[in-house]
């Protein structure tokens, strides 16, 4: 009966004993995700220049590692390591589907947290008379200043205004695999929020719901092995819209945020707003819709009538669809041959593009630039896996017949890359990944007339370098906010045995047609962290466009149309 008693005490220690990393293993798995970044990671020597970040000198990480408590102090130290690059693309993540949120949602308006969503079935306004536009003091006692730059530690952002204000959101809606910290939450918040008509503040204890189990920690497997992920190629439909010998370089078409930017957004609560197929700021009375209504749309779409001209408004979501490139394509030749006979200019929507595929942005590009300019080119991290797709490239077109010049161009490619792969950390020149030139045609049905195109920090990856090439091009002028910065292609990769957990890791970079100085920042012609400065600088986020619902801003993107459009003899 004794040894039956100790053996029973035995096995309810047993999974306290066997959950938690070893000094070793921690060590081992920081190791392992530096060692993915060492060999795949293609802005190390932008990064160095540009925030003196040097992901080699892993000393002072792996001190961290080896002193963390517990595996969810590991994980913190393992994100912050990755966030330390400043690169939209980078990321950590725990294997954790733990999740927790507020009713409620605030973001930065004019450099001040504010509420700008409440859910009011969950907070009644008899109990919570906290208003759209007051602000947010404190959580919990602790000011929100200091909230937000304890959460910015583990958000990996190219873009400083992205970054902070993804940490105020971690506030209302967050997740254990890319937050460590989110299992300390309580089932309520303290929120101190002060009215902006009054100027008072107030205390209110808001509930927390939870989905999901935290992770208590790491637990450990018997074998250190791991191997790299590439995701899935960008192309999300059966029907490919590039030729078949470029098949092979799928994977630098992967040009989006990794999900965890912003946070997934939970049942009943917003992520960032304005996110989604409609607009972030109301359209214009009487605004004629065409597309939006159906699942099946791509795009929001319609016409309105200002200063005595017809503008065309087509809003651009996401360069992911979920129809997939062939089928959005076709759905956007019909709209551009329409605002092609019936606008007299046109304004393009891609604020809170994530990106995606970034052949499918260069098709739309095709189709909104009637002359040749430069496409997506990228400077690639060279591994042998990388050279080989290029070498298979260029060998299907020569199985395909391919005529002679792409063969010649496949081939300088190839060489180009091979070379780089010889050298210390070598990247390539720029090559292209959708075609076999840089050089891109316009599309039969380009549109012809003046456009504006609207953007925010939110607007990154495939979003950055459509921008790019719409400023380059002097296709017609940037309105809004500097873009993400999220200059690359991205893959993931997972990065330690024990802690089961897995990283992106930005394997290219994408170049711009000549270098660009803005204030702040080398002067380069790389995207990444840099962005693209609009031309007519305009800050949505800020007060009145809040209580307005973004009625100033729509006027301010009506102005700008209208003034493009005067220019026309």
């Amino acid at each position: 009966m004794r040894i039956l008693t100790t053996l029973l005490a035995l096995a309810s220690l047993a999974p306290a004993l066997m959950a938690g990393l070893t000094p070793d293993q921690k060590e081992l798995d920081l190791r392992i995700l530096a060692a993915q970044y060492a060999k795949y990671y293609a802005p190390y020597e932008w990064k160095k220049q540009f925030n003196g970040f040097d992901f080699y000198n892993l000393a002072p990480w792996i001190a961290r590692a080896r002193a963390a408590k517990t595996d969810m102090d590991f994980y913190q130290v393992c994100g912050e390591y990755v966030a330390s690059l400043e690169d939209s693309h980078s990321s950590f993540s725990s294997p954790s589907l733990y999740r927790v949120s507020l009713p409620l949602h605030a973001d930065y308006y004019q450099d001040v947290p504010r509420i700008d969503a409440i859910t009011r079935s969950a907070l009644p306004v008899s109990r919570f008379p906290f208003q759209i536009g007051d602000e947010i003091v404190a959580v919990d006692g602790v000011p929100i200043a200091d909230v937000v730059a304890a959460n910015s530690l583990t958000v990996s952002s190219g873009n400083h205004s992205a970054r902070r204000r993804t940490a105020l959101q971690r506030v209302f809606s967050t997740s254990e695999s890319s937050n460590p910290r989110a299992r300390n939450i309580g089932d309520e918040v303290a929120l101190t929020i002060r009215s902006r008509a009054t100027g008072e503040e107030a205390v209110y204890t808001i509930p927390v719901t939870k989905f999901g189990v935290p992770l208590a920690e790491g637990g450990t497997t018997p074998s250190p092995t791991f191997r790299a992920s590439p995701q899935a190629a960008a192309n999300d439909g059966n029907e490919d819209i590039v030729s078949p010998w470029l098949a092979p370089l799928a994977e630098f078409r992967n040009l989006r945020l990794p999900s965890r930017e912003p946070e997934p957004e939970l049942p009943g609560v917003p992520a960032v707003l304005g996110f989604g197929i409609r607009p972030g700021f109301p359209l214009p009375t009487g605004f004629v819709q065409r597309l939006g209504r159906l699942s099946t749309d791509s795009f929001f779409s319609g016409t309105y009538t200002a200063g005595g001209k017809r503008i065309g408004f087509l809003r651009i979501p996401t360069f992911a669809p979920s129809a997939g490139a062939a089928a959005a394509l076709r759905q956007f030749d019909t709209e551009i041959q329409f605002f092609n006979d019936n606008t007299d200019g046109l304004v393009i929507d891609i604020m809170r593009n994530g990106g995606g595929d970034g052949c499918y942005t260069e098709e739309l590009l095709r189709r909104l630039i009637p002359y040749s300019f430069q496409g997506v080119a990228v400077e690639v991290r060279a591994t042998f896996r990388i050279v080989s797709s290029f070498y298979n490239a260029w060998q299907r077109a020569i199985a395909l017949d391919a005529p002679p010049h792409v063969i010649a161009l496949l081939e300088s490619h190839y060489r180009n890359v091979e070379s780089a792969y010889r050298e210390l950390r070598g990247r390539s020149g720029p090559v292209p990944i959708c075609t076999e030139s840089l050089e891109r045609l316009p599309h039969p049905l380009a549109y012809r007339k003046p456009l504006v195109l609207v953007a925010d920090e939110y607007s990154a990856s495939a979003s950055d370098i459509f921008s790019a090439v719409i400023q380059d091009s002097r296709r017609g002028p940037l309105f809004g906010y500097r873009t993400n910065g999220a200059g690359g292609a991205v893959n993931s990769y997972d990065v330690g045995p024990y802690s089961e957990a897995s990283a992106s890791v930005t394997v290219s970079l994408l170049v711009r047609t000549g270098p660009v100085s803005i204030q702040g920042y080398p002067t380069t012609s790389y995207l990444e962290n840099v962005g693209v400065y609009p031309d007519m600088p305009y800050d949505f986020m800020s007060l009145d466009n809040l209580l307005s619902g973004g009625t100033m801003f729509r006027d301010a993107v009506t102005d700008a149309i209208l003034a493009q459009i005067a220019t026309v003899p």
